[in-house]
């Protein structure tokens, strides 16, 4: 199962934590592959502000332009509570394509709806990823990731409310 801190981390990085080692553990897993995600939404987020087209042009421009900066905004946070509880965080591009759960999208051209919400979505899924990564830290009574998370989590509903308000056709209730 999980190794011994000392296995996983070198003894010049073993910040003192009061919390249990298997606490450490799967807490450092749930955040790690959060941060993954992260870096894996930002990086869509990038690539259709990048490409992005149309009528709308300029205000989905600017949209994604502040929401990848959002998301940028909590790689570092994110994988300074692994290092700040005692864990070891992601070190490469090859552990962010490992471990995410965020699908890339690599075609040539999407619409720029079907991109708003396909990103709505990617926040939806990341915004339930955050609340079972909650759930574990309160239940491993890891009260600064749970409180770190509560913030992220709200930040991330935001967004995924204006790619919602931004997708609905003008006139219909419905999406």
């Amino acid at each position: 199962m999980s190794k011994a801190k000392t296995d996983k981390i070198s003894p010049d990085l073993d910040t003192p934590s009061d919390l249990p080692q298997a606490a450490v553990d799967t807490i450092s897993v749930s955040l790690n592959v959060l941060l993954a995600d992260a870096f894996a939404l930002y990086l869509k987020t990038k690539n259709f502000h990048w490409h992005i087209s149309g009528r709308h042009f300029r205000d989905y421009h600017l949209l994604l332009d502040e929401q990848s900066d959002q998301i940028f905004a909590t790689t570092d946070q994110l994988a300074e509570r692994v290092r700040k509880i005692g864990g070891a965080t992601l070190k490469s591009i090859g552990q962010v394509a490992k471990l995410q759960t965020i699908k890339d999208n690599n075609e040539d051209y999407v619409p720029p709806r079907e991109m708003l919400r396909e990103l709505m979505q990617d926040n939806k899924h990341m915004a339930a990823a955050m609340r079972k990564a909650h759930k574990l830290a309160d239940e491993q009574e890891d009260s600064g990731t749970a409180g770190l998370l509560e913030n992220f989590i709200d930040e991330t509903e935001r967004r995924t409310w204006f790619l919602f308000e931004a997708t609905r056709q003008e006139g219909s209730n419905a999406a």
